[in-house]
């Protein structure tokens, strides 16, 4: 068996890169870059890291410290909320200058979270010319990507939300736009006609969580997996239909978050009160099946998705500490001493490993199996940060309370 760390299938990476549209290597097209995975192309680390970046432009587009942005060739897309309304815009990347701006009224966010995190949670997807977003209450709106036109928008469970809003992001693919909407008891993974809005199927067999869902191919059968309300599940791109289901009810203070991480037919997922597990998925006859592999009862994250690198699971732990686990066995390899949060973006950028926690820190560490290896530590907000930069050359584009600004790393 090859380590999970070195299989990752090519059929499932191509997949989504093509039904994504055509990108360039330092895109960031979605949620979590072009395969949902963390994973940054095209950078070089510095000999010595600097002890700061150098800042080139800071702008302040709105709330929605939660929403990460999408970079397409020169141009930003961020969602946000501006007074009363959701608002979609467009950025010059290379000047922070806006490009076009689309907005539609949206109820305020309420309850404990409304202070910090009034505006969007949910991060827009870019492709085929078309911009897809998913707004706090459930509002499924695609743009045209060059002019911000509105080509439709979604209102299928009106009323009908998680908890504390709508937290995943959108996956285009094979002309589909894939959201998960509705609330607990009310909801469905639905794709949209990516060209008219038009339903091509429904999978309603549980609500949505906070998760997003990713590509899995198992033996020629492309599945969207992810995290329900109570369940981890496959169902078949092409029509919607169940192919397989583990339960994964939380317990307690906890919330089903994470992205599931893919490697070839294993998919592992992770959640506090329940710690991490790895599962292949297995067809037997004209069926599939989630076979467990390992758990391990000792780690789990809360508002973060940890990263594959060369068979090594990377994140930050519920309690706040990084942490590495061998992905072909559960093992725990390590765990950090130093608290930091339980908020935080972890990304791959080859040589290194980057990440950023809520307090505006970039932690740049080894992608060391042996023990955690700190290399720099860099300031790059002053307000709390909750969004996934993107490492896009030499830039580093963050988000922080209510403005979007660009690093150069140097």
């Amino acid at each position: 068996m090859k380590k999970p760390g070195r299989s990752v299938s090519l059929i499932a990476c191509g997949a989504l890169l093509f039904g994504a549209g055509f990108v360039l290597a330092q895109d960031w097209p979605q949620w979590r870059g072009p395969n949902r995975d963390g994973k940054v192309t095209g950078f070089s680390a510095p000999a010595t890291w600097p002890q700061q970046f150098t800042q080139k432009w800071k702008v302040s587009v709105g709330s929605g410290v939660d929403s990460s942005a999408a970079l397409v060739g020169d141009r930003l897309y961020l969602f946000a909320r501006q007074g009363q309304e959701e608002t979609t815009i467009c950025l010059d990347a290379a000047t922070g200058r806006e490009l076009w701006k689309d907005r539609y009224a949206c109820p305020a966010v309420t309850g404990p979270s409304a202070s910090i995190h009034p505006g969007p949670r949910s991060s827009p997807a870019v492709a085929s010319g078309k911009v897809v977003t998913l707004g706090v209450t459930g509002i499924v709106s695609c743009l045209d990507a060059a002019t911000g036109k509105l080509l439709w928008r979604k209102d299928d469970f009106p009323g009908a939300y998680p908890q504390f809003y709508t937290g995943m992001s959108p996956l285009i693919i094979d002309g589909m736009a894939i959201a998960f909407v509705g609330g607990a008891d009310n909801g469905a993974i639905v794709a949209y006609d990516v060209n008219n809005g038009e339903p091509k199927w429904k999978w309603a067999g549980d609500g949505p969580a906070y998760a997003s869902p990713v590509l899995v191919t198992v033996e020629g059968t492309r599945q969207i997996a992810t995290l329900t309300d109570k369940m981890v599940v496959g169902v078949a791109l092409a029509d919607g239909r169940l192919l397989w289901q583990i339960p994964f009810a939380i317990t307690g203070r906890a919330y089903n978050a994470a992205t599931p991480i893919v490697d070839g037919q294993t998919v592992i997922v992770t959640g506090q009160g329940r710690g991490t597990r790895a599962v292949r998925i297995e067809k037997q006859g004209a069926v599939f099946a989630a076979k467990e592999l390992w758990a391990n009862a000792d780690l789990a994250v809360q508002f973060n998705t940890p990263v594959l690198k060369d068979g090594f699971l990377y994140g930050l732990s519920d309690r706040g500490y990084y942490f590495c686990i061998n992905a072909g066995t559960g093992q725990t390899a390590w765990t950090d001493t130093t608290r930091r949060g339980q908020f935080g973006a972890i990304l791959d950028a080859g040589a290194v490993l980057m990440g950023l926690t809520q307090d505006g820190t970039l932690t740049v560490f080894q992608s060391n199996s042996q023990a955690f290896t700190q290399i720099a530590a860099i300031k790059v907000a002053d307000t709390q940060t909750y969004a996934h930069p993107i490492v896009a050359g030499n830039r580093f584009f963050v988000r922080d309370q209510d403005s979007m600004i660009l690093w150069l790393i140097q």
